[in-house]
């Protein structure tokens, strides 16, 4: 474990904070605010919801920050079937499924099943996302367009 990874259990779940990978996009906050409090020190509380529930909010987290073991016999993290890339508007792409991230030499920098990828520019840690979208004032679609579909929404009807 990384200086910059946190851990935080009961005897039911284990859930791992990874803070450089973390993007602040608030899926957790958002889906238990009882568990992820950024206000609090430390902010995880998981003995404040079920296992099961901490378990849904955690594979929210669209940049693998956050992951969970059960230590109680439940479902541990799901590797999704297929891979998916989501374009975010203004923001990074969010891929899910069986990621693994590749170095120049071919090399692996990480395999996991949420990444969040930089198409600002600015991130500190590229490949990966850092939320550096925000201060440089990133914009860009969330879905590209084609060049015919443009014009179609520009002909008169």
């Amino acid at each position: 474990m990384s200086d910059d990874t946190r851990e935080y259990r009961t005897p039911a779940i284990v859930v791992r904070w990874d803070a450089v990978r973390c993007i602040h996009a608030g899926y957790c906050v958002r889906g238990l605010p009882q568990v992820f409090n950024p206000q609090d020190r430390p902010w995880v509380h998981v003995e404040q919801a079920s296992a099961d529930e901490i378990a849904e909010v955690v594979q929210r987290c669209p940049t693998g920050a956050l992951h969970f073991e059960r230590l109680d016999g439940g479902p541990q993290e799901p590797v999704p079937s297929e891979t998916s890339v989501t374009l975010r508007p203004n923001g990074p792409l969010f891929l899910r499924g069986d990621v693994q991230v590749l170095a120049v030499d071919g090399s692996l920098i990480r395999r996991d099943t949420r990444v969040a990828l930089c198409r600002c520019g600015h991130s500190a840690h590229k490949p990966f996302c850092d939320g550096s979208h925000r201060q440089a004032g990133f914009s860009a679609p969330g879905r590209e367009t084609r060049p015919e579909q443009e014009a179609a929404k520009e002909a008169p009807a």
